[in-house]
């Protein structure tokens, strides 16, 4: 809406209005309303207008443009504008937009109120894109049976059936009033309060400024006091002519004409204002007091109906009120049972897992010894050494062999050399004794 301007907000109204004058020219009155005993969309009845801008829209069209607001507004011409029953208003929308495709000249078979709504919906917008009219919104938006898109459908439904059944618009015949000759007066005739307040003003002025006499004085009082008495016998029988009464009354009407101005700040205005806002309260409250009436005694009905069948419901269904609360309870119950049963059932899945996991281990030993027992890997590692062994052990042996051989020259070596000097220290002293 605000990609199309500030009065975007306001089509879906205007459109509403254009559709139900295409329909009334289709006359829907007669040939699909009261086909299905549905009343006219004029005929709706007053409902409280919606808040934010759909109130908006209504109390600006409702005022014809003027900046007041309406306390209540006529639904009927903006039936598919408002959410007001959407299940009425769908199957309202589906009827209309069946008989207006019938109309358009394709046969079209009338929706019934238990079908699939997806189905009608989807068939309405094939009949409205095989018109050549482009639909460029969801499905969705017509389950609701008002809003704009529902006002577009109808509205191109209603233009192809004024297209088929021949409907043209007409140049509007303007009725010829004709203009009252009003009798227009000089200025200077008028006689306004301003200059008569001036003329007495002048008057008085000048009654100050002349002497009062006694003497002229009586004898004007007397001469009056005579006319006077002259006049009321002249009253009892009239002498003047009544067309010359006439042609007076004629030539002094303007100057006795008193205009009176008006001022927009005079209170005279605002108790006028006041009381034209007090009739057209009490007209209102009239008509509205009396939808309310009917609305409130519906509302009473329908209200006394729902606790007689609620009543009738609750004596009907009490065995099997008594079994679902006895279900609930046992319900409960089991819920209660299954809680502490889970809780022992996690203990017993956490022991499980931790003998898992030992039986684990253990199983993995069992397989390690299995797996060495079975293979000749420490065999041939116990050939191998006892190889090593044995060639260590040859070659200890030579080395102790070696070394028993060098300790015993050096044994054979000292002996010798023992011997040796035994000799030595023997021979000498023999020889010193012989000689």
């Amino acid at each position: 809406a605000a990609e199309r301007g500030p009065g975007a907000a306001y089509h879906t109204f205007v459109l509403m209005e254009d559709l139900l004058d295409k329909l009334k020219l289709l006359s829907y009155e007669e040939e699909a309303l009261r086909r299905h005993n549905m009343r006219p969309l004029s005929r709706c009845p007053s409902a409280t207008a919606p808040g934010g801008l759909a109130r908006k829209a209504l109390v600006w069209l409702w005022a014809g443009g003027r900046r007041e607001e309406a306390p209540r507004v006529r639904v009927g011409r903006h039936y598919f504008a408002l959410p007001t029953n959407p299940g009425e208003q769908f199957f309202m929308f589906c009827t209309l937009a069946a008989w207006l495709i019938t109309k358009a000249g394709h046969p079209f078979e009338q929706p019934q109120e238990y079908d699939d709504p997806n189905a009608i919906i989807s068939n309405v917008l094939s009949e409205v894109r095989s018109f050549g009219r482009p639909v460029d919104f969801p499905p969705s938006k017509l389950k609701a049976g008002y809003g704009e898109q529902a006002c577009y459908v109808l509205d191109c439904l209603a233009e192809e059936a004024l297209k088929y059944t021949g409907f043209s618009w007409k140049r509007p015949a303007y009725p010829t009033e004709e203009l009252e000759e009003e009798e227009i007066t000089e200025d200077d005739a008028e006689l306004t309060l301003n200059k008569l307040e001036e003329d007495v003003v002048e008057e008085e002025s000048d009654n100050e400024e002349n002497f009062i006499d006694l003497n002229v004085l009586k004898a004007q009082t007397y001469r009056s006091d005579m006319n006077d008495s002259a006049k009321q016998e002249e009253i009892l029988q009239s002498t003047t002519d009544a067309a010359e009464w006439n042609l007076e009354v004629e030539r002094v009407l303007p100057q006795l004409k008193v205009t009176v101005r008006t001022d927009n700040k005079d209170w005279r205005i605002h108790v006028d204002q006041m009381h034209q806002h007090k009739d057209g309260i009490e007209s209102s409250l009239k008509e509205t007091r009396g939808y309310l009436d009917k609305l409130h005694n519906e509302i009473s009905r329908t209200l006394e109906k729902i606790n007689s069948r609620e009543k009738y419901i609750n004596n009907q269904l009490e065995h099997l009120v008594q079994e679902y609360r006895s279900a609930q309870a046992s319900l409960s119950e089991a819920k209660e049972k299954y809680q502490e049963g889970s809780g022992g059932v996690t203990e017993r899945i956490r022991v499980l897992s931790e003998i898992t996991e030992v039986l684990e281990k253990v199983k993995q030993e069992t397989e390690e010894k299995g797996s060495s027992m079975t293979d000749g890997a420490p065999l041939v590692k116990i050939k191998q050494a006892l190889t090593k062994l044995k060639q260590e052990t040859i070659q200890m042996d030579i080395q102790i062999g070696v070394m028993e051989h060098t300790l015993l020259q050096s044994k054979l070596k000292e002996k010798s050399n023992m011997t040796r000097d035994m000799h030595a220290t023997m021979i000498p002293e023999a020889a010193v004794g012989a000689y």
